[in-house]
């Protein structure tokens, strides 16, 4: 471990140390941080009364009080026995402060590990000193490095257990030390502990004359509390613009490596531009430099742009910018990943939307080898590749988990469904770039005397979505304009015919449709799609793809019964007999849309008053005049 460090104040701030528990299920990390708290002092008068009387119910392995039940604080914890929650406990010691997370240890609960271990100093893992190193140790550890996690503490717990025998506390810490050289862990110090007595803990005991190391509470007072990244380049994400009557016109933000004065040239980023600073300013007023963890606002010399989601950088060393990276992810979302869906990436304060590539393997953690795989569930670890629909600034994971850390965001659903570090930039997104050309989409389009867009059909398989999509075509040709129409079959026969009909490969099909679509109407084209587009998501992807005026989503909502009825190609007969699988509306589901703005009822009417509603809309929206 580092030396121990003097000062209890670092840059004029008390220092503040995060530390994380984690392994496996009933290893003891409740117990040992419950014991922890109480040696510091962080446990009231009646907590303590209360935990005495809880523990005389629930009983102990060894001492008076059940520890682990200051922690588990969720009535399903007690009842199960295991932490599901990440809980925070905080407690102060010699001029420090220090944030406990009890980091669950089912499997089930990864997610809730990743996110307690994303910012931690130090990183204490328990192993049971009379089962060994578990599946859990492992998966928690290839964790704990993928997230860079600078110190770990491997505390052997339940030594009573063994005897406490040297002999077994040595072979752990000779197999774990030997893990983590496999897995890139640095910073590892093992402590044999026994919490329900207090053995080295707080301090070192007697029962285990043979081990001269620290004990627990001393490994922790020994982490080096200076802010990592104060000797890099500046670098601060904007958060916001702040202004005032007067004239002033700050960016606000956290800075996340190095020192800035005034006088200092930074950069803008992703735009480039280049400026002087001219304040940093405080609630408590301006500052002569500030650096790494100060909360600032930041003024320059000259007007320039910059806002939310901005960077800036020191313009001797301004941050790498590309729109297509490798990244590892930890997927948390109860739904698969899927090849070729897009979601919402969130890195630092900007916000952008990220398609994730095929996977180049997930991690076995049993044996820790890569495995070529095409998806991750729920806690599987994968390395993939992401394309961003623009430029950001970065840093790798490794050298800045502020500009390198993101999560991944359902579109439709809001949910976090991912955590990722960026590892670097892939060289296609630095040797290709947007080629501009003189005549543009409006050009195009005026030439045509139309307004471009994409009438995207959706809706089950013979629902009438081609049907009504050729009658549209007609009216539209006969009045001059010029149109083309991308049919789901057709597409299959050539620009997705590699493509099959699993969940992922429908993703990936509308995926290249809505970059085709897309393409078609930069072109100055009305674009017909018809496609069964099942999933909510990729239809927003879709919509994505162009300007919000440009997108009619129109649904042709048939009942399963009368699409199935009418059967036009077969498939859903079939489908029932077990012929084709993953067939929507049998056995792969349909997600409705939402706010289409235009729903055909499928089962009334005809297809030409369909046609002919669709074309007034069109017209009403002023995509022509005819």
């Amino acid at each position: 471990m580092p030396a121990v460090v003097d000062a209890s104040r670092v840059g004029g701030r008390e220092a503040l140390v995060r530390v994380v528990t984690c392994g496996g299920v009933d290893d003891g990390k409740s117990t040992l941080l419950g014991c922890l708290l109480h040696e510091c002092g962080a446990v009231f008068d009646d907590q303590w009364d209360a935990l005495q009387r809880d523990s005389r119910v629930h009983g102990t392995r060894g001492g008076d009080a059940d520890y682990a039940l200051l922690l588990d604080g969720l009535g399903t914890e007690r009842e199960q026995g295991i932490t599901i929650d990440v809980a925070h406990r905080y407690f102060s010691r010699a001029g420090r402060k220090y944030i406990v997370l009890d980091a669950p240890g089912h499997e089930r609960y990864t997610r809730n590990m990743v996110s307690g271990a994303s910012l931690a100093d130090v990183a204490v893992v328990l192993v049971d000193a009379s089962k060994g190193i578990a599946a859990q140790t492992r998966r928690h550890s290839y964790i704990l490095a993928l997230l860079r996690v600078p110190r770990v503490v491997l505390a052997i717990s339940k030594m009573d257990l063994v005897s406490y025998a040297r002999d077994a506390f040595d072979a752990i810490a000779a197999a774990y030390r030997s893990l983590a050289r496999d897995i890139g862990l640095p910073h590892v110090t093992c402590i044999p502990v026994c919490a329900v007595n207090g053995d080295n803990v707080a301090r070192r005991t007697a029962r285990m004359p043979w081990f001269d190391g620290p004990a627990l509470l001393d490994c922790l007072d020994a982490v080096d509390c200076v802010a990592a990244g104060s000797e890099r380049p500046w670098r601060m994400p904007v958060q916001w613009v702040t202004r005032a009557s007067d004239g002033f016109r700050g960016c606000c933000g956290t800075i996340v490596s190095g020192t800035v004065r005034p006088g200092d040239r930074v950069v803008v980023q992703p735009s480039g531009v280049e400026t002087e600073v001219a304040r940093i300013v405080t609630f408590d007023g301006d500052l002569p430099a500030a650096s790494v963890q100060q909360a600032v606002a930041v003024t320059f010399r000259d007007r320039v742009d910059a806002g939310r989601g901005d960077v800036l950088s020191s313009a001797a060393a301004p941050l790498e910018v590309a729109d297509q990276f490798q990244a590892a992810l930890v997927w948390m979302d109860d739904a698969p990943l899927l090849r070729g869906r897009t979601y919402r990436m969130r890195i630092g304060t900007r916000e952008v939307t990220a398609t994730v590539a095929p996977l180049k393997y997930k991690v076995n953690l049993e044996s820790l080898e890569h495995v070529a795989a095409d998806t991750l569930e729920q806690n599987e670890i994968g390395v993939c590749e992401l394309e961003l629909d623009r430029d950001i600034p970065f840093a790798p994971y490794a050298d800045n988990p502020h500009l390198g850390g993101f999560i991944l965001i359902d579109r439709i659903t809001n949910r976090t469904v991912a955590a990722g570090m960026l590892r670097f930039a892939l060289r296609r997104a630095r040797n290709v770039t947007w080629q501009a050309f003189d005549i543009d989409k409006v050009a195009r389009a005026a030439a045509k005397a139309q307004k471009p867009c994409v009438v995207w059909f959706t809706g089950l398989s013979g629902a009438g979505k081609s049907t009504i999509a050729n009658l549209v075509e007609k009216r539209l040709h006969a009045s001059g304009l010029h149109t083309y129409v991308l049919d789901g079959d057709n597409v299959r026969k050539g620009l997705t015919k590699d493509l099959g009909f699993t969940d992922e490969d429908r993703v990936e099909n509308i995926r290249r449709v809505a970059e085709v679509a897309a393409l078609m109407v930069d072109a100055g084209l009305i674009v017909i799609t018809a496609f069964i587009s099942p999933f909510r998501s990729e239809r927003a992807m879709a919509r994505g793809r162009v300007r919000p005026e440009e997108f009619v989503e129109v649904f042709v909502d048939t009942p399963l019964a009368v699409a199935e009825r009418r059967d036009p190609k077969g498939l859903y007969r079939k489908a029932r007999s077990g012929a084709l699988t993953n067939f929507t509306g049998i056995d792969s589901p349909y997600e409705r849309p939402e706010r289409a703005e235009i729903v055909i009822d499928g089962s009334a009417g005809t297809p030409e008053a369909a046609a002919e509603r669709i074309v007034d809309e069109l017209r009403r929206r002023g995509i022509f005049d005819a």
